[in-house]
């Protein structure tokens, strides 16, 4: 397997070097000017070099990737001016993922793996209701009670909320109409199908970083023509699945190749009325995850949709066309430009504006890390299909996955809602035990001295063992969403 991906041709040859790979990388440009090509040839020549894959399938045509190419007009000519000779077309190892499990492989995570911060961008809470949401989570930890699914939050806010006086002195004050406003929210959350993706079993890290006996890297493809439409929930998975990867995957350092490589399809997605505190935290990520060996592709319209702090970390840079009618549209032509190191005799802002289809301004970190001078390149073709595949020839490759049967059934363990229940159901028999305790006390034979010295040794020795369980259960919550982060 090579050390370099083919990306096409310019000046000269340009290939991108594995070694520098996990320095992350931008895919820009308008709609239609070819950006969705770039990706899928990355995608394909990560795999073919033996690495694992995730990207978010927006518009349905990545799912291609698991069929074959075929010749064409078009890519006979792309291939002649080229200078390439032979092409061969292959088909891709595919995973197909879904949030909803229709077109893949349920993608599923735990309450309290997503964690309060990131569960309040999903549900557009303010700051107090933020708050609110970090004690409920702080009073499930420390009374052991797991928070898998929505049933286990809204079960949960609840008995907060009834126990508010009581609380208050060692968490804080629970507003009731914040609790409210949180459940409501909830309600939308719902609505955008996102009770199936909360439970277990939830997605293991090592099942995304798979690769075939031959040595090709599995690309794990995430059907999102429907989670896009829910942008805050498309999102908040993706933002919680690099936060799992931080925190799963051990230091490696400098590496040969990449151990995993995330595209992030539409990612203006994720900075759109981001709070403060999350950029700063995804911005660590994207500084921090290289040295656990993942490349992360940012994949948009321009690169002023990536906040500076971000953008900054992008070593590699395949800029498509943009097209300037605005003085918006020419301020971000010119931002765009600027991010490029130059080429004597090269206008950059001038080609980004004529760039064809196809083609892209393209600067890539040689083996040194040192960015290289921009190139104006004609990006080779795919081997993959170009296009989506039927329903059928879907069906066929999740019948064939590795993961069929691991992940398509839901399971519904004791957690939070099942415990607060047995609570209520425990203090409603207690309510009735007393209620005719004046009857049992007449027929009841009182109890010896011996008698009430053991039971309350037993109650004593339960009450012990509860309390350390709960303790350790509440140890034990793992919190996925950039919980390592905030310990820096």
């Amino acid at each position: 397997m090579g050390k370099s991906i083919h990306i096409g041709q310019g000046d000269e040859s340009l290939a991108l070097d594995l070694s520098v790979a996990n320095r992350h990388g931008l895919v820009a440009g308008a709609t239609g000017t070819g950006k969705t090509v770039s990706l899928r040839l990355l995608a394909e020549g990560f795999a073919q070099a033996g690495v694992p894959v995730f990207v978010a399938d927006v518009k349905g045509d990545l799912a291609g990737l698991a069929e074959p190419g075929q010749a064409s007009p078009r890519i006979t000519e792309r291939l002649a001016a080229l200078g390439m000779k032979k092409h061969a077309f292959a088909a891709m190892p595919v995973v197909f993922w879904d949030l909803f499990g229709r077109n893949g492989h349920p993608l599923r995570a735990t309450i309290s793996d997503m964690g309060p911060l990131l569960l309040s961008r999903l549900l557009g809470l303010n700051d107090v209701q933020r708050g609110v949401l970090d004690i409920v989570f702080k009073v499930a930890d420390d009374e052991g009670l797991l928070l898998l699914d929505l049933p286990d939050l809204r079960a949960m806010l609840t008995n907060v909320s009834e126990r508010a006086k009581e609380l208050m002195k060692s968490y804080g004050s629970v507003s009731a109409v914040s609790v409210g406003a949180i459940q409501r929210a909830l309600l939308g959350l719902e609505g955008q199908g996102a009770d199936g993706f909360f439970g277990e079993p939830a997605v293991e890290i090592a099942d995304l970083m798979r690769t075939t006996p031959d040595g090709r890297g599995v690309i794990n493809v995430l059907a999102a023509e429907e989670l896009i439409r829910s942008p805050q929930l498309y999102g908040g998975f993706l933002l919680w699945l690099l936060a799992e990867l931080f925190e799963e995957l051990p230091e490696v350092g400098d590496v040969d190749k990449p151990k995993l490589v995330f595209f992030f399809d539409e990612a203006h997605l994720l900075f759109n009325d981001a709070p403060p505190v999350l950029l700063q935290q995804v911005e660590q990520v994207v500084r921090l995850i290289r040295s656990k060996g993942v490349g992360i592709y940012f994949c948009t319209q321009s690169p002023t949709d990536v906040p500076d702090a971000v953008l900054g970390q992008l070593g590699h840079r395949i800029q498509h066309a943009l097209r300037a009618f605005t003085p918006r549209d020419k301020k971000a032509v010119a931002a765009a430009a600027e991010t490029f190191r130059p080429r004597p005799g090269l206008d950059t802002g001038r080609a980004i504006q004529e760039l064809a289809v196809g083609e892209a301004l393209v600067s890539l970190l040689d083996a040194n890390g040192v960015p290289g001078m921009v190139q104006r390149v004609l990006i080779a073709p795919p081997v993959s299909r170009l296009g989506p595949l039927s329903a059928a020839e879907r069906a066929k490759v999740m019948a064939a996955s590795p993961l069929a049967g691991k992940y398509d059934e839901a399971v519904d363990r004791e957690s939070a809602h099942e415990m607060l229940a047995a609570r209520i159901g425990a203090v409603e028999d207690e309510d009735e035990e007393e209620a005719v305790a004046p009857i049992k006390r007449r027929k009841a034979p009182p109890k010896t001295t011996g008698q009430q010295v053991a039971e309350a040794a037993m109650k004593s020795a339960a009450r012990g063992v509860a309390n350390a369980i709960g303790s350790s259960l509440g140890r034990s919550l793992v919190r996925g969403v950039l919980g390592a982060l905030f310990k820096k």
